[in-house]
This record gives structure tokens, sequence and C-alpha cells, in this order.
């Protein structure tokens, strides 16, 4: 055996030219061994295991920035033979495809003193070129199968099939793998497939030469290992079975053969027949003799020889305990390089591995990510969980994936080879099915022993069934047997047809992380529970939410079922179809095997039918086990959790429970909410509320505050499930054009920016009403957990439901109520909630918006107020019915007040006060989120103020441990200015911050220039004074206070910034997470401090943030294009941040301070100056923009059907018209373009955060575009419906 040898690896260096999981074996075996390795790979494999495991690893084509084209590198036998030269190599491992078998890279290596761990290149050549083999194995004696050599054309084709027979397969003559084989029933089936079979030839293998072979439809495939020193000593390792294959290519591999247990004869010849061929042409290293075995006769044939490491050799292996064939490959190619002439005869040595061992069976099956239910089509994506039980002597995985794995579309999707041993076939088959079989109490992420891979389509599903059908039980499968379709594998699983205008997965409570992370689930909580309910799930399991589009739109979500299961649809109106007929929704809908359900716009609103609302709930009995929770809970959010982190597309594909076990669960009659109880979703809301945290008189005056409960908001197109935007319904029309929307109390926002809207960055709670700017935001459950804008309100937690049912255009207002209210409604809302499962009983029934508050309601936000001569003045604030905000000191940043803040919330925590969920600390105060269910506001009111008095007085002792972090930084950008630039075209174009917002923040600061401005801003360390906002950001304020610069935020906020931008409001930066709305000024771009799945040395799976408060920021300037490589690493998990520990000392800040007190106060005086006059400027801006936009909107006073008149209209005129409301972001068509394609793209809207890709259409196709609809214009406003292109 292998272990036994002793061969020194001394002075060698081994490069690896693969990628995936034979890689990463390969490389393993190499560490065993002490033999230094190098690995090579391609953008797309930045952060493989096989780069991190390797000594040293290389990028091929680091300049080709196109992912097609630089994936090709493993091909690049030039560059890959320079790598060699460069880093030392000596031996290469070509490992399977890519390069393996190919003469020419072994010619290169060779000429270059690099030894290949393989044949020669000759042998490789004529083993590769099929009909030059099958010579070469007449000539050894070796059977072949009956075929001809090369034809060049038709008639010969014809010729040969007709002397033989058919069937008969077309074979390129340089392939492998199944790849160019066609099988051709009779002469029509050869004609008409003979010249694709070489243009595929051709195109697969650089090659047009086919030649034709005897098709045998019921036949084995049997193959025999072979090792030869190259001398001409040749053995054999036994046999291999690979019959059960689609197409053409394996997926169960096992030894010893079932064929050959009752014939040893046969085995012997075949073994020998290997040999025999291996001698003739003095093989060296490991290969493969391929045979073909006609099933009825058991004649065997000469296939092919793999002149490389097999894919499942660990077959082999698993058979013979010891036994390492890479090993035996390094070893043989180590003892060529040192003139050692190749392996001992005694290291292979026949006997070792002669007849089968009776106490071992070993199968091997291939776990692909691809769609068995659709003629098994690879599927990339990423791999959202993945769980292997770990090896033992009769279990070994080889793989290269893990959670968070993306599969890419270039390279073959093999992700894991399982295989057992056991002492017979039997338990063998029985202990891999344990392996792959899912089973009912199986749960995502709890580990069962068994094989989980969570993600695209794979194969798991149906490797279980092959292993449970009676064929291959009996060992009696052959090649065509899973091509016939004879395994009867259905998919437990929907796929999704058409994914309609926006479907997501949700479930409830959502993630309770904090940090920022957005609890996510479904928009309308109430009706996603009724539908859970309905089916029988939990209230609180996952489900669809889909978003409903106009009537008019053709857009819509529609799923094919693949097996029996229940669904109820409840939510906004809708129409929906199960195989085309109308289905009742807020009802147990049962669904057929192979059924379609679709689900439509329903119309316009009336009277007398449910109407209005904008989101649909789609439950599915037991919910979608395989979809994996992120970070403790399944719901989509900004990429994370849900199926693939997004929206759902076409072709997706989500497992759901077993059909034959879901009957036993229905209770009878199905359940059915009454159409009178059915929620009535109006087009004018009324939304409960609680006044707070800031609807005081420090913020709006006593009018304003009146005002802004008193109107009417209208819900803009551009909300989204991160914040409900809403513009100000005029109280008094006559007055319109110069009623202000929002009566502030002050002039701006001090320290907190420049707009009176503006505070120091403090804690949301989830429903707050943000004035962002002269915009009011609903921050909903993808909103922002701390932010720098008032809230003057907070939504009753129990009446958030609603903001999920507003509709673009819909109208809301405000009434506030009490906290007993608020009690109340939750608990008018889950007796609404269990009556459902009595619908039988319609007298428990009523209807959910009769709901009367009390009446009663704080005018004052502030709980409770502590004011003392000799410490800050704490205010308690009303943040909703779950929050409490608690404000320490003035409106002022102070690095006392943060360690102040910070001793509250550990003594707080010390205590372990039952209710309390988190804390969210930012510059001046913390939020405190607590249960309502747990502990009552009183309760917790209480406790916070006693713990408050327990501080001490001072805290100029405390010392905080922190790192400091540098992070490189490009300053003025172009991703920022392009990000600007987007702004100005569909926001708004004049503002006091535009068209920079680096000359503002010099202007607004007393500095001379842009240049000036970013000096400062990275000339000082950086402190985290808070981690939150989205996803973990750090809010950030330099340690010296003449650094500080400030500045407002942006009015209304932009709708895009790039990730890791860099910007500042107030006097605080923050760096963005992710791709996102955002209101700072932007002057730089960095490294974000979150990964997605924790790759890389400073982050974890279950820690993807890197900062926490405390830690010190350095920025160090790098160009964009060093930016850009640093961007890579950091994505493929290699970058590594300069950190170092350190401490954060009160006494030597306060010390710090006080020597450069003069310089602070000069600093400041010109920065008050800049402030005042930006501050004037902005306000007549601001004023000019508000007149523009309502000139606008008078404009605008109808739906859009065309140009003005309908004049020049052609009376066969068509139209593509907006699916939803939005603004418009691109003109893609322009006048006179023809539309070649249902599929041409004539509009790009945005809406909802979303690119929306208006098409021409299938009854558009061949028209011309005659014009735009009245109005239409990059960044205009539209609604569903309105006209966009006119089509002749």
């Amino acid at each position: 055996m292998s272990s036994s040898l002793q061969v020194s690896t001394e002075g060698h260096k081994l490069l690896v030219a693969n990628r995936g999981e034979i890689a990463v074996r390969i490389i393993q075996t190499a560490k065993r061994l002490r033999l230094p390795t190098v690995a090579i790979y391609t953008a797309v494999d930045s952060t493989a295991p096989h780069v991190q495991l390797a000594d040293e690893s290389v990028l091929l084509r680091p300049d080709d920035d196109d992912p097609a084209s630089n994936a090709k590198g493993y091909l690049d036998s030039e560059v890959i033979a320079n790598i060699c030269t460069q880093r030392n190599v000596t031996l290469v491992h070509p490992g399977y495809g890519f390069l393996s078998e190919n003469a020419g890279f072994a010619r290169l290596l060779e000429n270059r003193g690099v030894k290949l761990l393989g044949p020669s290149a000759k042998v490789i050549e004529d083993m590769g070129l099929k009909h030059r083999a099958r010579k070469l194995a007449v000539e050894a004696g070796v059977p072949i199968v009956p075929g001809c050599d090369i034809v060049d054309n038709m008639g010969q084709a014809t010729a040969f099939a007709a002397d033989v027979g058919y069937p008969v397969m077309i074979k390129a003559t340089a392939g492998g793998g199944g790849m160019g084989l066609v099988v051709c029933m009779n002469e029509e089936e050869l004609i008409s497939n003979f010249e694709g079979a070489k243009q595929r030839s051709k195109s697969l293998f650089a090659n047009d030469g086919v030649f034709l072979e005897r098709f045998y439809p019921s036949a084995r495939h049997i193959e025999i290992q072979i090792f030869g020193d190259g001398l001409g000593h040749v053995i054999h390792m036994g046999e291999r079975e690979c019959s059960v294959q689609r197409r053409h290519q394996k997926i169960f591999e096992e030894s010893p053969s079932p064929f050959l247990f009752d014939r040893p004869t046969l085995r012997e010849e075949m073994c020998a027949a290997a040999v025999e061929l291996g001698k003739a042409i003095k093989y060296k290293s490991a290969g493969t003799v391929e045979f073909l075995v006609d099933d009825q006769s058991g004649s065997y044939f000469f296939l092919e020889m793999n002149t490389r490491l097999q894919v499942e050799h660990g077959v082999t292996e698993m058979i013979y305990p010891g036994l390492d064939i890479v090993e035996l490959m390094i070893y043989q190619g180590i003892l060529e390089v040192d003139n050692e002439g190749g392996l001992p005869e005694e290291a292979l040595q026949q006997k070792d591995y002669g007849k089968p061992r009776k106490e071992l069976h070993a199968i091997e099956a291939r776990v692909y990510s691809e769609n068995p239910a659709s003629n098994f089509v690879p599927s990339p994506g990423i791999l959202q969980y993945v769980e292997f039980p770990p090896s033992s002597k009769d279990l070994r995985i080889d793989t290269w994936v893990s959670t968070g794995t993306v599969v890419s579309s270039f390279y073959d999707p093999l992700l894991a080879k399982i295989i057992v041993n056991a002492p017979n076939r039997s338990e063998a088959i029985s202990k891999l099915r344990f392996l792959l079989k899912d089973s009912e109490d199986y749960l995502v992420g709890e580990s069962h022993g068994k094989v989980a891979v969570c993600g695209p389509p794979n194969n798991i599903e149906f490797l279980a069934q092959v292993l449970e059908e009676d064929l291959f039980k009996a060992g009696r499968a052959t090649t065509e047997w899973v091509d016939h379709g004879e395994v009867s594998c259905v998919p437990h699983a929907l796929t999704v047809l058409t994914p309609g205008l926006n479907a997501t997965v949700q479930d409830l409570p959502g993630r309770k992380v904090g940090l920022g992370i957005p609890t996510s689930g479904p928009m309308d909580d109430l009706a996603f529970r009724a539908a859970n309910i309905l089916v029988g799930n939990n209230p609180n399991c996952e489900g669809f939410e889909i978003v409903v589009p106009s009537a008019k739109s053709p857009l819509a979500f529609s799923i094919l079922f693949h097996v029996e299961s229940i669904i109820a649809v409840t939510g906004a109106n809708a129409q929906v179809k199960v195989d085309g007929k109308e289905a009742t929704m807020w009802s147990q809908v049962s669904v057929s095997a192979g059924s379609k359900v679709a689900v439509y716009g329903a119309g316009s609103a009336t009277e007398t039918s449910r109407s209005g609302g904008l989101r649909v709930y789609m439950a599915v009995w037991k919910g979608f086990p395989h979809v994996p929770s992120y970070l403790a809970s399944k719901s989509t959010s900004m990429g994370n959790g849900g199926y693939q982190g997004r929206a759902l597309q076409t072709g997706d594909v989500i497992r759901i429970r077993s059909s034959e076990t879901y009957k036993k669960y229905l209770s009878g009659a199905f359940l059915t909410v009454p159409d009178y109880f059915v929620p009535k979703y109006p087009s004018q809301w009324i939304v409960y509320a609680l006044p707070g945290p800031h609807d005081d008189t420090e913020f709006l005056t006593a009018a304003g505050i009146e005002a802004f409960y008193a109107r009417q908001w209208k819900v803009s197109s551009a909300s989204n499930r991160m914040g409900i935007r809403l513009e100000a319904v005029p109280l008094n029309l006559r007055d319109a054009p110069s009623e202000p929307v929002l009566a502030w109390a002050r002039e701006n926002g001090g320290e907190g920016g420049s707009h009176p809207s503006n505070i120091l960055d403090t804690g949301y709670a989830l429903g707050s009403i943000n004035l962002n700017g002269e915009t009011p935001v609903i921050l909903t459950c993808e909103g922002p957990s701390m932010g720098g804008y008032a809230c003057v309100s907070t939504i009753v937690s129990a009446e958030r439901w609603k903001l999920g049912q507003f509709r673009p255009g819909d109208f809301v207002q405000f009434v506030r109520v009490d906290i007993e209210d608020a009690v109340q409604l939750r608990n008018h809302y889950d007796k609404w909630l269990n009556s459902i499962a009595d619908a039988g009983n319609s007298p428990s029934l009523f209807d959910v918006f009769d709901f009367k508050p009390t009446g009663d309601y704080r005018l004052d936000p502030k709980l409770h107020v502590v004011e003392s001569p000799d410490r800050y003045k704490v205010v308690f604030r009303q943040a909703g019915d779950s929050s409490i905000l608690v404000e320490f000191g003035p409106m002022k940043l102070d690095f006392l007040v943060r360690a102040r803040v910070h001793g509250f919330e550990m003594a707080a925590k010390a205590r372990n006060i039952v209710g309390i969920i988190e804390f969210c600390a930012c510059i001046r105060s913390t939020m405190c989120h607590f249960d309502p269910k747990l502990i009552s506001q009183n309760d917790l009111l209480d406790a916070l103020i006693e713990i408050e008095a327990s501080l001490p007085s001072s805290v100029e002792d405390m010392v905080f441990p922190g790192r400091k972090l540098s992070f490189p930084i490009v300053l003025d950008d172009k991703w920022n200015r392009e990000a600007l630039d987007r702004y100005m075209r569909s926001s708004r174009d004049q503002a006091v911050y535009l068209p920079s917002n680096i000359d503002y923040l010099a202007r607004n600061n007393g500095l001379k220039d842009g240049a000036e401005a970013l000096k400062v801003l990275i000339a000082s360390p950086w402190l985290v004074f808070g981690v939150g906002f989205y996803l973990a950001c750090p809010f950030l304020v330099p340690v010296d206070p003449r650094c500080r610069i400030v500045g407002q935020k942006m009015n209304p906020s932009r709708t895009f910034t790039p990730r890791g931008a860099i910007g500042i409001a107030g006097v605080v930066a923050a760096i963005y997470p992710v791709e996102s709305p955002g209101g700072y000024q932007l002057y730089g771009r960095t490294l974000p401090a979150w990964q997605n799945w924790g790759a890389g040395p400073d982050f974890a799976a279950d820690r993807p943030w890197l900062l926490r408060p405390f830690d010190q920021v350095v920025f160090e300037e790098v160009s964009e294009k060093e930016y850009v490589e640093m961007e890579k690493l950091f994505d493929s998990g290699r970058y590594k941040f300069k950190i170092e520990e350190c401490t954060f000392s009160m006494k030597d800040y306060v010390k710090f301070i006080s020597t450069i007190e003069s310089e602070v106060v000069a600093f400041q005086a010109g920065q008050a100056t800049g402030v005042a006059l930006e501050e004037a400027r902005e306000k007549l801006l601001w004023e000019e923009w508000q007149t523009r936009e309502r000139e606008k909107a008078k404009q605008k006073d109808g739906p859009n059907t065309g140009p003005s008149g309908q004049n020049g209209i052609p009376e066969n005129a068509r139209f593509a018209s907006a699916s939803v409301s939005g603004s418009v972001w691109k003109i893609v068509t322009s006048v006179g373009s023809t539309i070649n394609s249902a599929e041409d793209v004539l509009v790009i809207l945005e809406a909802m955060k979303m690119e929306i890709k208006i098409q021409a259409g299938e009854e558009n196709v061949g028209g011309k575009v005659v014009g735009l609809g009245h109005g239409i214009a990059e960044g205009a406003t539209v609604r569903a419906g309105d006209v966009l292109v006119i089509i002749e």
C-alpha cells in the first residue's frame, strides 16, 4: 500500500492545475506529505478553499475583468507553465478535466523541466484520440465495440451503420466525459445528427473528427483502475461499476461491480485486458480503462482510456484502506524528476489488489447543483446552508463547498462526492440512503448526521430515490436507465414560473439580532399570520409575500406545484387562479400535483368588494423546510436570507413538505373566512400612533404638531420595504403653494445638521414616523435602527400591518392614542386572528377595522425628565409601545456623555431585566427596545429611572477597551459622483450640496476649498460611537474636534448609495455596508465593515460585522485602481485589516482637549459662519425647488393617456404602460426604433428601490416607436397604467 513508501519531497513543489473538490483533495495529500503547493484560480474562485489551503496561490488573467473570459484561465496552458517557472514548481497535478488529458500541455511542461503527474504526452495523445486508442486496444488483444475509423462524410457513416446495424453512436474522437456523444436509432436520425455532431466536436475539443460505434441500449459501464511505473510494470486495483448515468455522465459508482459478483472469470478477463493495454503502451501513473459490457451476453468491449485521475478514484481507495492514489502519483513523479525511474515494483504489488475484498463494498454518489426536474440543467447560485457529517473509516466526503459558497455557471456543477463502505452492498446502500434521504422531522440547521445542501436545486433528492429503486437494489441498472425516465422521482417542490412584480420569502418574528440588521418579515403580519392559520401552519411559519401590480399589468406571480399541497392566499384584493380556474382568497385551497397557481392584479377599488391593498400573502402547508435561516430568520432582506437572498425569479425551485403525509394534518372541512369579514383595504387610511419621541415644541411648533396629525399624507411611489415616504396633502387647497409642510420650532439641527429635522444620531423604533428633511418616512421592517432625523410619532406595533397594504397614491392620517389603547389594539387583532380557526362559527368573527380608541393620549412624549445641577439632564421619551428613548445632556456631541450612555447600558444589562430585548446606543442616547407582553412601559420606565440614578456623577476615570483599525479610502471617488449625478436626474437638481458634496462641506465649515476639506477629514482617528443603522454600519466621530466637519443631510435623501461609501451628516460619519438609500454628504469610498457570510479573517459566520463601539478607525488614502484590487480581496474573504488592540481613556481625552482649546474655538467660529451662510442659501434653493415641484404636480392632473390632445397619434397605435407607480429612471428606446422582440426593454422605472424593466411584449413586436407619453422624461413621476411609449 502507498502508506509504506518512503520518498522524500524535499526540493519539490506541486502546482495543482485544477479547482473544486479535486484540487482540495490533491492539496490535502500534498500537505500530509509536506510537499509545498501552489494553487491557481480565476476571479470567481477567489474564495474557493483550494486557494486558502495551498501554500501559495496565483490569480489567472488578473487583468481580464470579463467573468466569462476570465473563467477560462484554467485552460491557459502557456500562462500556467509560466507560473511554474516563476514559482519554481517541479510537479503539476492536473486533476481531471481542463488540461488533464492535453498532450500539448504535457509537452509544454516537459520543455520547462516540469513533471506532469500522468503518462507521457504521446500516450495522452494516443489515448485521447478515440480512433487511435481503438487500434492500440486491438493490438493489445483487447476487444473493442464494433466501430469504424474516422468518417469524413455522410456516405461513409450510413454505409458503416448499415453494415453493423442500428442503433449506432456518433462519438467525437477527441471527446470525453460523456460529451460529444449522439445516439442514432435509425438512418434518418444519423443523417439528421451527423453534421451537428461534427460541429459540436469542433466546438468542444477543437477537433471535428468523429467515428461510429455500435450502440448497446442495455449495457453496463465497468472500468478498471490501473497504475504503471512507465517501464512496463502495470497492475490493476480492481473494477468500479458506473452504470447509473444521466446524459452519459456518471452519478453513482461502486466497487466491486454487482454485475461481476457471480462472474469472477469475466472480472479476471477484464482486469487482465486492462493491464495488457497498459503494458503495451508502457503506461505510467494512474489511469482508467473503461469497458462497455452487454447486459444480456456478458460480452465486454473497450470504450476508452482515461489518462488521468478519475473522478471516482475514491471508491477504489475506500475498498483498499490505506491506498492513496494521489500519493502514488506524486511519488512516481518525484522519482522520475530525481532520475530514479519510477515507483519500485514492490510498491506496486498485484497481490495487494487481487480479488475484491469480500468484507467491503463501497458506493459513491455525486452531488450536483442541478435540477433533475428540468433534465438535470445546471443550477448556479448561493449555497445558503451546507452540512456534511464528519468523515470516518466508513464515510468519506470529497467537497469544496460550504455555507455561502457561490456556485458559478462557468464550471461543472459537482459539489461533493459522498462515498460509503460497508461489509456488503445492501448495508452500503442503506448507509448512503440514510445520509441522503430527507425526513419529515428534519430541520435545516439542526445536525442530524445527514447531508444537507440548501440553495439552488440539487440532485440529492434524486440520488436518494435511486437508492430506493428495486432495480438499483438488485444491481441491475444499465447506462440508459435514468435517461429513459425509469427513476420515478417527483421533486417535493414548487417551481416559480413567473415572479410577478416582486415576491419574497418572509417569516415571523423576523431577525432580532439588532445592530441595524433589519427585522424583515412580512409587511402585513396580520394577513400573513391569517394565511398560515388557514392552512394549519404555525402563524409565524415562512411564506410568500407578493406585491400585486395594477389590474392593467400583465405581470403575474405564478408557480407550479410538483406535489399535492394546501395553500391559502390572503391580503390585498387579487385574482387567484389554480389551473386557470378562479380560486377563493382567504380560504384553504387544495392544489394537485402538477397544478399551476397564478396571482394577478384584481382591478380598481369599489365600494362593494374587497379593494385596495398592495401585498398578497401565500402560505403553503408546512412552509419551505429547505429555505435555511440566516441569523435566526428565513426572511429575505437586503441580499440575505429567504431564497438566494433576493426576490424570486423564474426557474427558482423551493422544497415543500412531502405530499404523502399532508392529508392527515387536515381537519376535515376547508377553512374559509366569510367575505363580509375579510378586511376591506381602503385607499384612505386611519393609523393609530403614539406621540413621540420628538413631537414636542423643542422640534416642532405646537401648531405644527397639530397640523401634522390634522392633515392627510399621500403615499409616495418611492416607498418600499425600507420606508414609506409621504407627500403632504394641502390643508387648504387655495393656499397650497405657500403652505409649509412642517412647522419647525428651530432654525436648524445644531450639531445634528443644518436642517431643523436633523438631530445627533439616535436609535429608531420600528414604525417611527421619521422626518427626513421635509419628507416624513415611516420606518418599516427593513428600515434603519438609528439615524440622524427626528421622529415625530411612532405607529402602535399592532397597527404596523396596515403599512404593508399602503399602495402608492393612497392617503393616510395619523390618530394619536394612549399606551393603554396600544395594549387593547394588540388584543383586538389577536382576537381577530384567533377567530379565523373558528371560521365556521361566523358570530366569532368581526370587522378587523372595528376598533375605537379611548380618545386619551399624552400630549408630551417625555415620560420622565431628570434635572440635577451636578449631572447631565436625562430625558426618557416614549417611542411607541415597545421602545423608550433615553437622552443624556444637550444636543451636542460630548465624549463624556457617550461614556455615561455606555455606563447606563452596562448597569441595565447587569440587572437582567426580563422583557428588555436590546439597547441601541448612539451619540448621546440609547433606545431601549422591549417586549410589551413581558414588561409594561411603566414598569420598565421605573427600572430605567432607578438605574440612571445609581450612576456616579463623573465618568472621567472610565477606560474603554477597543481596537485601532486601518481602512483604505478613495477621496472624491467616481462611484459617489455617479450616485450624485443619479440623484440630480431623478430626485433634486438644485441644492446647496449640489453638484459637489465635498465643495459644500468646505463652504459649510469655513474651509478654503474641497481639497482642504478632504485633508481635514482624514487627519484624525475616528471613534466608533455606535454600530447600527443598517447592517452594523458604524457611526464615527473624529477624536480631534478640529476635524469635526458638519453638514446637513440631503433633502430628500438619495435612493441609491454605493456600498462602502463614506459620508457625513451633522458631525457624524458613516460607512455604508451595502447599496442603499441615504442622506449623508458623500466624500469618499472605503471597504464596508460588513461581510454577508462572515468571509475573511476578521469576520465570522455568526458575526458578519467588523466594528464595535469605541474602536478607532484610521483612513489611509489609496487610488481608485488600488481600491478595486482591495475590494476584490475583500469580496474573496482574503483581505486582512490592519488591527491592533488599544484603549480609549476619558482622562487622556479630556487632557488632550484642554491643550487645543483655543484652536477648537477658532475652528468652530469659522464653521458657524459657514453654516449660517449655507443654511440661508439652502432655504432659498429649497423654496425654489418646492415651487417647481408643485407646478409639475399641477400639470399632471390626470392619468397619462398620450400626448396632450391626442394629436398625431396613429389610429392603430398601441401603448407600453407603467406596471407600477414610480419614476422614470432611464428611457432605453427612441423615436423611430423598431421593436424586434417581446423582450426589448423600452423604459426602466425606479420604484420601491427596484429597477422595473418595461418590455415591449409580444403584441408590439414589429412595431415602430412614434412617441412618448405625456410628460414622460427621465426623472418624471408616473402612476401605474400611465402611457410610457406610443407604438405604431
